[in-house]
């Protein structure tokens, strides 16, 4: 087969499963065809099936889980700010796949700014948690975290890759949370979030610091959140009173 006929064969199949897609055919989490049945239905080889689906897959219209197939996405996935969650805690409630790359989990002196938001004195230990946050195999947000040194020696423990901060917290160091504070802007992607994010330098990111309290109001968690704005969003309902 000419590499003319490949890109027609490919192009036809992604844009008939493309029609079925956006035309409610199939609905969010809906399993796509195997490789293997689109192979048999179209008569085309493995590699110009999974070429069709990569280009399905980059325009986020579906998703890939290992070892059980392709799925429709649904849309641009979001989590509420209504509610005090650990990412993955949502996002597994709504059947997204997550899982976090840590980068760096150390201690280092607490400067100015998270001193301050900690209640610690200006030098203080503090434990440093560097992460990407992954959502159904694509990065979605770098998560700067700072945490006093007596809860962060816990985490050294604790498997990170697949838990949430928030729910170690609460169920291994018995710290019930309270409240968050947070303020939201858009900043330009510097090279570490272009980088961890896969997007070019300067490229707009939501940014968002959170400062959590225990139940007793004591700060425990100071974060920087830089977040995808193409492929992820947060919502919040406002109630007029």
């Amino acid at each position: 087969m000419s590499s003319t006929e490949q890109a027609t064969l490919h192009g036809r199949i992604r844009e008939e499963l493309r029609e079925r897609i956006l035309g409610g055919t199939w609905q969010p989490h809906d399993r796509v065809p195997s490789e293997s049945a689109l192979m048999a239905q179209y008569g085309v080889s493995r590699i110009t099936v999974r070429q069709a689906l990569g280009e399905l897959e980059s325009a986020r219209l579906i998703f890939k889980v290992p070892g059980k197939g392709s799925f429709v996405a649904s849309g641009k996935p979001f989590q509420e700010l209504g509610r005090l969650q650990g990412f993955a805690e949502a996002m597994n409630g709504m059947g997204h796949e997550t899982f976090n790359r840590v980068l760096s989990l150390h201690d280092v002196a607490a400067g100015a700014q998270v001193a301050e938001r900690l209640g610690l004195e200006p030098g203080a230990p503090v434990t440093e948690v560097r992460r990407v946050r992954y959502l159904d195999q694509q990065p979605v947000s770098l998560d700067l975290t700072w945490l006093p040194q007596r809860l962060g020696q816990r985490l050294r423990r604790e498997e990170l890759a697949r838990r949430d901060i928030f729910l170690i917290l609460e169920n291994d160091c018995a710290t019930p949370l309270g409240h968050a504070d947070l303020a939201l802007d858009a900043v330009p992607a510097n090279a570490e979030v272009a980088g961890a994010l896969g997007l070019p330098e300067g490229a707009p990111v939501l940014h968002i610091e959170r400062l959590t309290h225990d139940q007793a109001g004591r700060p425990i968690d100071y974060e920087h959140l830089y977040c995808r704005s193409d492929t992820f969003q947060y919502r919040m309902r406002l109630q007029r009173r």
